[in-house]
């Protein structure tokens, strides 16, 4: 139970810093276009080497059954996990001279953000959670070619970035670049935890009321 929980927490941490370095190229370039493709390198990281994401993981609670409770504990750790690897790569690149780069960039983007109204920023979490999971799904199916599978996680991270939907684990290393931590901005990411949950357990809940 330890071990796994380690285990657990360690590949959480690892996909955080991946978000982080995802996060950190969209920032870079000025392209927005060329941004949120490079930005899919962190979930094909991610899932190629097996490391957990939060957003990548909340939308199978739902075919859990009885490993339900087990199954929101290691919810708890990936989320924790995730936020410590994207609270790292945010801190140490706020001390590289790759934050000159950013941090105009990334200033604006957080708060426009945390000005947001909570409506909006659930609703844009939402439509996030749904693209995460038929991202993750669709490189899970082994019956498609690998082409596709790739093609499909570069699609909808695209997709969500340039439609300007909320991804809770992103935002973190938005926030942690930005160095605007406090208690609205933890409310907001909570807020936004909470949409990509929905999102991410919509089409597995209507599968299951399909059959």
């Amino acid at each position: 139970m330890i071990r796994g929980s380690f285990q657990t927490l360690i590949n959480a941490l690892l996909a955080g810093i991946f978000i982080g370095i995802a996060g950190t190229v969209y920032l870079a370039v000025k392209n927005p276009v060329i941004g949120a493709v490079l930005f899919g390198f962190g979930l094909m990281t991610i899932l190629c080497y097996g490391f957990k994401l939060y957003t990548g993981a909340i939308g199978y609670l739902a075919n859990q059954g009885k490993k339900t409770p087990a199954y929101l504990w290691t919810l708890l750790l990936i989320w924790c996990g995730n936020f410590s690897g994207t609270w790292l790569v945010g801190t140490l690149v706020r001390h590289s001279r790759t934050f000159a780069k950013i941090d105009a960039r990334v200033g604006a983007m957080c708060a426009e953000k945390l000005a947001d109204k909570m409506p909006s920023l659930l609703v844009l979490s939402f439509f996030c959670g749904i693209l995460m999971y038929v991202a993750v799904e669709t490189y899970r199916r082994e019956e498609l070619s690998p082409i596709f599978r790739f093609f499909g996680i570069f699609l909808c991270v695209s997709i969500f970035i340039l439609s300007g939907f909320e991804h809770c684990i992103a935002d973190m290393f938005y926030f942690s670049a930005a160095n605007v931590w406090n208690g609205w901005t933890l409310t907001i990411t909570l807020l936004l935890t909470l949409g990509n949950s929905l999102g991410g357990m919509l089409l597995p809940v209507a599968d299951k009321l399909r059959k």
